[in-house]
């Protein structure tokens, strides 16, 4: 009995750490996250960070405004300028707000 509860017990551990390492993976993508629409105001290469006047965040709970970022690529800092129209994913990423996903607006 002993032994089939730490199957079971170990299997669950093991579905939490995978259900975790998916997470994490698709999170760093940003291809499950939903799109906001957004305005590049700002372009810091030096710091790595894009300031965006953006729609609502649904998947951070955040309504729109107008932000710096951390970018999870620094070469799309080359690929845009102020004014820009985008259409972006923001996730949190070592605790730090980060575009993770860029597309440009239709």
């Amino acid at each position: 009995m002993i032994k089939t509860l730490l199957s079971l017990v170990t299997m669950a551990w093991l579905a939490c750490t995978s259900l975790y390492a998916l997470a994490q993976t698709s999170a760093s993508t940003g291809t499950e996250l939903p799109l906001a629409d957004a305005t590049v105001r700002k372009v810091d290469k030096a710091a790595g960070r894009l300031t965006l006047s953006h729609g609502e965040l649904v998947n951070l709970d955040m309504p729109p405004m107008t932000m710096a970022f951390r970018v999870k690529d620094p070469g799309w800092l080359d690929k845009v300028k102020v004014g820009d129209k985008l259409r972006v994913a923001v996730d949190k990423v070592d605790g730090s707000y980060t575009v993770v996903r860029v597309e440009p607006a239709p």
